[in-house]
């Protein structure tokens, strides 16, 4: 258990500012710190600012501010002379194995400036974090930091996020993709997967945090449209199995929810997912880019209910005992008041 004063007041009287970008994971974990420790403030800010990074520390004005939050990409630009820098590196995708995944672009932004940038803010920070240690391990050996780094791991609402009842005698199952329609996230494997379902299965989606892409409808692959943070609850309650054929990620909140929701996971076997998802306890982990795989597996699932039920469970258990929100907190909390006592 964790200190109850952890949860809805900060025990600090410090002013701890988090200026951050909109639209992705990073961005949801910030708000939560906001809402449960007092003194804690985001001040959010449109990703297409970032094309003109000097900007960025006049969005961001709020004084007085005795510590600094964010992620290593811009942090650089938002330092303060005297006030003490924590950066948490949430997915890091600056790396030769990424650009295959990345436009030209991306590629060219990467390898140039933004690169520069994360050295710059590594060089700059007091702390360094990461969600994940898979994450933490990429830091050193891609861009060969020797610091310390200190993995907290994301936590989530786990009364938000719940098993809800489901629907007796329904014709369909149901599996969720949760997460933006990207090749990273693996939405251009959703209609080869869908192609080699059972016909008794559909998949649903939401059209995630940055709705631009388009999946084109199949008679299995059903669009949800896009659903406030709020209602993502009702949606996991709703499915019986979460699919994530992923290729990058820090930790992945759509899979906490899910696993908190009671879920079983069809998900692939890289980066931080192991992590998550203990293989054929709470779910699968499979080969990238398998289609046949992923397919394998949801078809296994959708014919045991009995076996959902089981990993759904288990999930559950896991995150109620590793990845609260309240656990979150408690970490990120002592580190903040460690920070701040150093820079006394």
């Amino acid at each position: 258990m964790f200190p109850a004063q952890n949860l809805d007041e900060s025990i600090m009287a410090k002013n701890i500012l988090s200026p951050i970008a909109t639209g992705n994971g990073a961005f949801v974990i910030h708000r939560i710190l906001s809402k449960k420790i007092k003194s804690y403030r985001v001040c959010g800010y449109t990703p297409y600012w970032t094309m003109f990074p000097p900007v960025l520390p006049f969005l961001c004005r709020h004084k007085p501010v005795d510590l600094i939050h964010t992620t290593p990409d811009y942090a650089w630009f938002f330092r303060r002379k005297k006030t003490p820098l924590i950066i948490t590196f949430h997915n890091y995708v600056l790396d030769a194995f990424m650009a295959g995944y990345s436009s030209a672009a991306q590629r060219l932004h990467y390898a140039t400036d933004l690169k520069f940038f994360t050295r710059k803010a590594l060089a700059s920070a007091d702390k360094v974090t990461s969600v994940s240690r898979f994450t933490a391990g990429l830091l050193r050996d891609d861009l060969g930091f020797s610091g310390d780094i200190q993995v907290i791991y994301n936590g989530i609402e786990t009364s938000m996020f719940r098993p809800g009842k489901k629907k007796k005698n329904r014709k369909k199952v149901r599996v969720l993709f949760s997460g933006n329609l990207t090749r990273r996230k693996g939405a251009d494997l959703l209609p080869h997967i869908a192609s080699l379902l059972d016909s008794n299965i559909e998949i649903l989606y939401p059209s995630g945090l940055r709705a631009k892409n388009r999946i084109t409808p199949t008679p299995n692959l059903r669009p949800v449209g896009a659903i406030p943070y709020e209602d993502m609850p009702a949606l996991y309650q709703q499915a019986d199995i979460l699919l994530f054929p992923t290729v990058r990620e820090g930790l992945p909140l759509a899979v906490l929810e899910a696993m908190a929701c009671g879920l079983p996971v069809v998900a692939t076997d890289c980066s931080s997912l192991p992590e998550l998802i203990i293989h054929e306890k709470g779910g699968y982990l499979c080969e990238l880019g398998n289609v046949e795989e992923f397919a394998t597996r949801i078809n296994e699932l959708a014919a045991s209910p009995g076996l959902r039920r089981e990993m759904g469970e288990f999930n559950r258990a896991r995150v109620e005992k590793k990845f609260t929100v309240e656990r979150m907190i408690s970490e990120y909390n002592m580190l903040f008041e460690q920070v701040l006592d150093n820079n006394k």
